[in-house]
């Protein structure tokens, strides 16, 4: 995760809209912004912890989300990625 006063070569941010309490993990990149499906229900921060525990998997540890933290749609700030490098890797985890 970001520390206070670390300092990143490239910072990203996106926006992407969350489901939560569906029955599966799965990443749809057919939006405006990328839609996640989470298993979580969205009670107590456990979707939000969820969103961060799988994309950090897949995009790295440096992440965390900036906006929306009672919302669907959430800004997710990512460190050390380009927005091209976030989205291939997403695209990798995408449900066919």
């Amino acid at each position: 995760m970001l520390q206070a006063g670390e300092i990143h070569d490239i910072m990203t941010e996106i926006y992407v809209k969350v489901e939560a309490d569906c029955s599966n993990f799965e990443i749809d990149l057919t939006g405006t912004y990328p839609k996640i499906h989470l298993r979580s229900k969205p009670h107590g921060g456990r979707a939000n912890s969820e969103l961060l525990n799988k994309l950090s998997s897949i995009l790295g540890d440096d992440l965390r989300i900036v906006s929306g933290h009672k919302s669907k749609r959430k800004k997710i700030k990512i460190a050390d990625a380009s927005k091209k490098e976030v989205l291939e890797k997403l695209k990798g985890f995408v449900s066919e």
